[in-house]
Order: structure tokens, then sequence, then C-alpha cells
């Protein structure tokens, strides 16, 4: 049997690693230091933590984007405590009246469309960390851990539009192991995940199973096992496993560059 045991990392070498990437990412850029858009989730906390770890606080700038009537305010109260624990200042700006524009502009706009209404709020809460990071001489840190994007648990050009991935060949378990060794206050670090794009969201309800199951799943593929050996090896019904990889298999085109015609 494959078990969330054998994706067990050593955080602190881990930590290592990350620190040393992210330095030598705004080092090679010419840039000046990095923004985390801090959501009140373990990913983005962990990102926050790092990049102040890296780089200092000086040169780390946090924003957090809440939505009026979605966003909780125990997320943005969490963003605040982990922001002071660090050190660190945070700007806060509400999406709801550039959002409630753009929905008034487009004739053909449907609020009711969860999913690209959704994207819509993701791309929009990218263009304003992307602004920070423009007017600061700084890079975009991407939140994104190995499961999610694997599983096109995001959305591009939104919070997939990034500068630098420090996360991305870390599984959901291994994010929060980090955040534990980097100090992550615990509310965050089991707080159930959500995207905040409309009110009751849960990642695991979308994605239709616990977060271990699915590490593990991602964990068997990418090992090359077939869907029966993946059921039999994760415990996970071989129908749920075959759901997720026809997951993995549609949203390959979002972790893949615009594809080229070549003519010449």
């Amino acid at each position: 049997m494959i078990t969330v045991e054998q994706l067990r990392i050593d955080p602190a070498e881990t930590e290592r690693k990350i620190i040393d990437f992210i330095k030598t990412q705004v080092k090679s850029a010419s840039l000046e230091g990095v923004v985390v858009a801090v959501s009140g989730g373990i990913d983005s906390a962990v990102a926050l933590a790092a990049s102040v770890g890296a780089l200092g606080r000086s040169h780390v700038t946090a924003i957090t984007l809440p939505e009026r009537d979605i966003t909780p305010k125990g997320d943005v109260d969490d963003v605040m405590l982990l922001c002071e624990g660090l050190g660190v200042t945070c700007e806060q700006i509400e999406i709801t009246p550039m959002l409630r524009v753009i929905r008034q502009s487009i004739p053909s706009y449907r609020p009711d469309d969860r999913v690209a209404d959704g994207n819509t709020k993701a791309r929009l809460r990218m263009l304003l960390t992307y602004y920070h990071a423009n007017s600061r001489r700084a890079l975009v840190i991407g939140t994104s851990n190995k499961t999610e994007l694997h599983l096109g648990y995001f959305t591009k050009y939104g919070d997939g539009g990034v500068d630098v991935m420090p996360f991305a060949d870390l599984y959901k378990c291994q994010i929060r192991a980090l955040g534990r060794h980097l100090g992550v206050p615990e509310g965050i670090v089991n707080k159930p995940a959500s995207a905040r794009l409309w009110a009751g969201q849960e990642t695991e309800n979308d994605l239709g199973l616990p977060y271990d199951s699915l590490d593990l799943i991602v964990y068997a593929h990418l090992q090359g096992l077939p869907p029966a050996k993946i059921a039999s090896e994760t415990g996970v019904d071989k129908a749920q496993v075959e759901g997720i990889l026809a997951r993995i298999a549609a949203s390959a085109h979002k972790r893949q560059p615009p594809a080229i015609l070549r003519l010449s």
C-alpha cells in the first residue's frame, strides 16, 4: 500500500532549498524583492513565511484581496495575524467594487456562471498582484502546490499566472508539514482549503476526495501506475481514481505554455 508516510519530507532541508531558490530567482531577475498574495490559507501562508526567511521582511510585500460577502472575516483576521507575527505589513484591497465594474461593463456577463465568474475574480486578483510587483520591482511568488497543479485546480493566468513557483513540487501534506516547521499558526494549517470564489466553496468538495487521497493518487499516477493498481495501492475506489486521472488529463493544457504554430 502507498501511504502518506511515504511522502514525508525533511522540513528543514526543504526550507533551505526553497530559500536558496527564492534568493537565486530574485537575484537573477535583477529585482529587489517579492510580492505574495495572502489569502488566509496554508499555501500562501507558507509562501509568505518562506519569502521572509529568504529575503527579510523589508523585501517582501504582502497583499490580501478579499471579496465582500464571500471572503470570511476569519480569513482576513488570519492574514493579519500571520503578517504581524512575521513583521510584515499587509495592504488589504477589496475586489468587490472592481468586480462590479467588470460585470456591468460586459453586456453578456453572467455572475451565475461560477467557472467564468470565479476565473474573473482570480485574474483580477493577479492583475492587482502584478501591479504591486511592477511598482516595487518585485517577482510574484506562486503558491500552487503539486497536488492542485496536477489536478488543474487553479486559474490559468489567475493564481497560475506567476513568476516563480517554489512550492509546486510539494504535495498538500508536505505543504502542511512545512507550514508547521515555519511556525504558521495551527488554525491556518488545519483550515479546510478553499479558493473562496463563491460562498461555501471548499476544495475537497470540489475535487470529491480528501487531500490525503488526492496526494496519493497524483503520486501513484506520476510513478506510472495504471488506474486499477492506483486504486488497490491507495484504497480509493477505482471509479474515483479514474475521475481524478481524467481531470489530470483534461487540465494538461493549463500546465503548458501556449502552443505555437512553427512556420519556419
